[in-house]
């Protein structure tokens, strides 16, 4: 598709693409930044978000669940950031190189905040999706069902697995250290 074919079909869709971007932009760029950690990254998946929306010239599921479409598209593209940020580490070799700093002068909240976000990004998106929506944005189980278009059983069920596997992983990444 061409610039000027997205830019007339904008044109076009511009009041309903405002409207949709000012609903949810909050929550693609709260969503972004809980995974990747990064200011910079949540503003590229935001944007990237909403110039691959005009592309697409509104895919079907963004007109019956906008909300749930755009949150799966932050927490699907923040994870690839993340994964990619990862490849390019391993590629470049340039991480392995420098020397680590002390533990003492390495702030334990971000520590475990980037722990964290290493765990996450080593689960399924769609139960990524799920913790997010639950202890960052605050959503009952109910309500990610709704959002999500699944079961209520099925988010519990996913949740309570998305938390086992977190906690393994992050007492894996420490030694052994996390406490409950």
């Amino acid at each position: 598709m061409s610039v000027a074919t997205v830019l007339k079909a904008s044109e076009t869709v511009a009041p309903e693409f405002e409207q949709i971007f000012r609903e949810h932009c909050q929550l693609v760029y709260r969503t972004a930044y809980t995974v990747t950690g990064s200011h910079q990254d949540a503003e590229d998946v935001l944007q990237n978000i909403f110039v691959k929306l005009l592309e697409r010239l509104h895919p079907p599921d963004l007109k019956t669940n906008p909300r749930g479409y755009l949150y799966r598209a932050a927490v699907n593209m923040s994870l690839r950031t993340i994964r990619t940020r990862k490849r390019q580490r391993l590629a470049d070799g340039v991480e392995s190189l420098e020397a680590v700093p002390p533990t003492d002068e390495i702030d334990a909240d971000e520590t475990r905040r980037r722990e964290l976000r290493q765990a996450l990004a080593k689960l399924r998106p769609r139960a990524v999706e799920m913790v997010i929506l639950r202890y960052e944005h605050g959503y009952s189980d109910a309500e990610i069902a709704t959002m999500l278009g699944r079961s209520r059983g099925v988010i519990a069920v996913t949740l309570y697995r998305a938390r086992a596997r977190l906690k393994k992983l992050l007492c894996a990444s420490s030694g052994g250290t996390h406490e409950s």
